[in-house]
């Protein structure tokens, strides 16, 4: 196996042997789930293990550690089947399981984390990090955060900042929907931005570069949850996973989630003609059909289209589904439809408005509103985010 050109957060900690010596004797908790592993594949808990740490306790962000739960499925797991190790799931029945209780950290000197973000603000894991920091400052217990690359890079934004009518566990925090930060970054955001204070350190990466995809790091790609398969998953991801506040599928239940996407009552080629007039970058769009084996029209076919990126740095993918919503709902008026289920412990909004990050958006959006024009309204929010987040940065090019 060739060197990678960059090395993880995980790696660099068992490479240097005075961080390890501050570590050692230490009662330590992990926060991890199957991304924690060294460039040649070895999870965090044997690895760290190996080096002589003594693993007290394990939490579990949303899917497990083992990420063996789909979306929005309560996980009620107690012991780690491979490493016999207890754990704490920090995705439960409630919103307050979503962060760890005074007695978890009771025995514990330290706290790891280590997770693999997309890069997408509605990506759980990154909460879990930060309600863990907000628990362990409560607990006097510091939080060690150990790197790992954004997958889409640092240096593009995209979105719109969420509004504090709109927080939810996809979006706790005033963040764009794609916000170029690694999760030590974020940390550090959290902790001059967001009031999740603690003893915080990170263990940051080497080799990396702001302008790096996750395919130049030379790092293995582990799939981060069930339905996050591929690098192209996490690409379309920050404009696709919109469609989980509608009645489209968003291609869960298929082998390309968020790649494929439609509904029963789509016909492709109308669509098409209409998305053609935003002349899109960067992508093709081709029209085909699929059936998802579970979740949203579960067993019918869905007509729609797979997403077929050929130039990922002139790609949007928040442009290409703001223009995908708005055909839609032009198009198809009554079939369309938004999701009025409870959604990620919230059910007083819709999906929608939590997704969006504010209900102004989905509102403009029905009354006509041009998506692209409404995505540039967002420029000066993103400008005083990218202000913000610069003395949080760690890396540069």
């Amino acid at each position: 196996m060739s060197t990678p050109a960059v090395r993880s957060g995980l790696d660099h900690l068992l490479s240097d042997t005075e961080l390890l010596q501050r570590l050692r004797g230490k009662r330590l908790g992990l926060l991890v789930n199957p991304t924690s592993v060294t460039a040649d594949l070895t999870h965090a808990i044997e690895a760290l293990q190996e080096a002589g740490l003594t693993l007290h306790l394990l939490f579990g962000p949303e899917h497990g550690v083992r990420a063996d739960a789909q979306d929005m499925e309560a996980v009620d797991e107690t012991t780690d089947p491979i490493s016999g190790l207890p754990c704490i799931s920090l995705y439960g029945h409630t919103f307050e399981s979503l962060k760890p209780r005074p007695e978890h950290l009771a025995d514990l000197d330290l706290v790891l984390c280590d997770i693999q973000d997309v890069g997408s603000r509605y990506y759980t894991y990154v909460y879990s990090i930060g309600l863990m920091m907000d628990a362990c400052g409560d607990a006097d217990v510091p939080v060690w955060v150990l790197d790992r690359p954004n997958p889409l890079g640092g240096l593009t934004l995209e979105g719109n900042i969420v509004d504090p009518s709109c927080r939810s566990f996809v979006g706790m925090q005033p963040l764009p929907n794609r916000h170029a930060l690694t999760p030590g970054e974020l940390a550090h955001f959290f902790l001059r931005h967001g009031g999740w204070e603690c003893d915080l350190e990170v263990v940051p990466l080497q080799g990396w570069r702001r302008s790096m995809w996750f395919d130049d790091t030379g790092l293995p790609w582990v799939m981060p949850s069930p339905n996050m398969p591929t690098l192209d998953t996490a690409t379309v991801y920050p404009g696709q996973c919109l469609l989980e506040g509608t009645n489209l599928s968003e291609g869960r239940g298929t082998t390309r989630p968020f790649e494929l996407f439609g509904a029963p009552f789509i016909d492709p080629m109308t669509v098409l003609a209409v998305l053609s007039e935003y002349e899109l970058p960067g992508l093709t769009l081709r029209p085909t059909a699929f059936r998802p084996t579970f979740q949203k029209h579960g067993g019918h076919t869905c007509r729609g289209f797979q997403t077929h990126i050929t130039d990922r740095d002139a790609y949007s993918s928040m442009a290409m589904s703001y223009a995908l919503i708005a055909v839609l709902l032009r198009l198809y008026p009554d079939a369309f439809q938004w999701r009025e289920e409870a959604y990620e412990f919230v059910d007083d909004q819709l999906a929608i408005d939590l997704l969006f990050g504010h209900a102004s958006v989905r509102r403009d959006l029905e009354a006509g509103a041009h998506p692209l024009h409404l995505l540039e309204s967002f420029q000066d929010q993103l400008r005083d985010f990218d202000d913000r987040r610069q003395a949080c940065l760690l890396y540069h090019d």
